[in-house]
């Protein structure tokens, strides 16, 4: 099992270039299930999740061809069963739900597996299969899709902690192929569910409101083939920027919609930092002494989960006292525990976090716990005094397209250990 270890306190200049979006390319590389006909997906990010994803639909019977970025699908005939051995390392799998339903009006996918933050069900998207017509059974860890016909219906997505992003994209895309018109109330705004609503209009599809609460989707008798590029992906570019935060002379981030990341950038700008944006690329340096933070993670625009413990990392070191209530995942903390070996001073409180600042951090085996934790302990690492060696490292390799490397461009001093 690889390592990555990390030689703390060499401050990081420079730009890199931000790769395509995981969390649109894989609800994306799902959708090419709903026609016979090709389709050819560019940017797709080099992640374990979307080599996983393309097992599935490979197993389902879809051809499927890569070079480098581009990859192309031809779902000409296809199985609508996915057994557990085939889903079990990504939750995200669950996406294949909704293709397989529009398409074969019938599915059976294994309950996917994924990283540990708490309870994720996936019930919102059994309602919204219900509403428009399937029967749903769960049973022996398998669900079960049947459905005659699809019809058009008013579902509302919203659950105990805001709207649904799996949930929106797995509706949305059975929702393109039942009889009639479908009202998603309470649908998830964020830019993967706007990307994936994109790739289905351009495949045939009538989909209107897409960015809003309110999706409105025309059913159509069929797709067809499509093209279509892969949006950036704003984690990555929030977790670079934390990291020009958190020991920069002055980084830019380039190949990034600033909109998208917007959350991200006026917390660090309130926290201290110098931020400059331009159409397609963001800088990040310092301004004098940072200040401590009050944030609250929310469904997007607002400030994102995904993005929760990367800011722990910097706020460790920031003086003064932050809080941070994670609004989205209460559960969502195992990094800390982690953090407090580096001798960060974190109280946690239900589902938030105090944050007392201290003035270093020091080098320490720690483990990762999923896969924005694992970055959050390597950018603590970047700070940190002496070496840091962070294990299970794959949970990195799922949502973060050479990370160690990109770091290495800007002059962190940091390398993969091969076990």
């Amino acid at each position: 099992m690889d390592r990555i270890r990390i030689h703390g306190g060499h401050p990081l200049s420079g730009s890199i270039k931000i790769s395509g979006s995981k969390n649109s390319a894989l609800p994306i590389l799902a959708a090419t299930l709903l026609t016979r006909e090709p389709c050819i997906i560019h940017r797709v990010p080099d992640l374990s999740d979307t080599h996983y994803m393309l097992q599935i639909l490979t197993h389902l019977g879809a051809q499927v061809e890569r070079a480098s970025g581009t990859v192309s699908v031809t779902a000409e005939k296809i199985e609508s069963t996915a057994p557990y051995d085939v889903v079990r390392r990504m939750r995200a799998s669950v996406c294949v739900l909704g293709p397989l339903l529009g398409r074969c009006k019938e599915a059976t996918v294994s309950m996917p597996g994924g990283c540990v933050i708490g309870d994720r069900p996936i019930d919102l998207h059994l309602k919204g299969f219900e509403a428009l017509g399937a029967a749903v059974r769960v049973e022996s860890g398998n669900v079960k899709l049947f459905a005659p016909k699809l019809a058009g219906a008013v579902i509302n997505l919203r659950g105990k902690f805001g709207p649904t992003v799996l949930g929106t994209d797995n509706v949305m895309m059975a929702a393109v192929l039942a009889e009639g018109t479908t009202v998603i109330e309470g649908a998830a705004q964020e830019p993967e569910v706007v990307d994936l609503a994109n790739f289905l209009n351009k495949m045939g599809a009538k989909i209107e409101g897409a960015g809003t609460r309110r999706l409105i989707i025309e059913g159509v008798k069929e797709l067809h083939g499509a093209e279509h590029d892969i949006i950036p992906d704003r984690i990555e570019a929030g977790t670079f920027l934390v990291a020009g935060a958190i020991c920069g002379k002055g980084i830019t981030i380039k190949r990034v919609e600033p909109e998208h990341v917007l959350a991200v950038t006026n917390a660090l700008n309130n926290c201290g930092f110098r931020i400059e944006s331009s159409a397609n690329s963001i800088s990040v340096s310092p301004n004098g002494d940072a200040k401590p933070l009050e944030l609250i993670t929310e469904p997007y625009p607002g400030f994102p989960t995904d993005m929760q413990a990367q800011m722990c990392a910097l706020l460790s070191t920031t003086g003064g006292i932050s809080v941070i209530t994670e609004n989205i995942f209460p559960q969502r903390y195992m990094h800390v525990a982690e953090l407090k070996r580096m001798g960060a001073n974190v109280d946690l409180e239900g589902p938030t976090a105090v944050i007392k600042g201290v003035d270093h951090l020091f080098g320490a085996p720690v483990m990762a716990s999923d896969l924005r934790a694992s970055a959050a302990l390597v950018l603590a690492g970047l700070k940190a005094d002496g070496i840091t060696e962070v294990s299970r490292v794959y949970h990195i390799d799922r949502g973060y397209e050479h990370l160690d490397e990109k770091l290495s461009e800007l002059g962190a001093h940091i390398e993969r250990v091969k076990s």
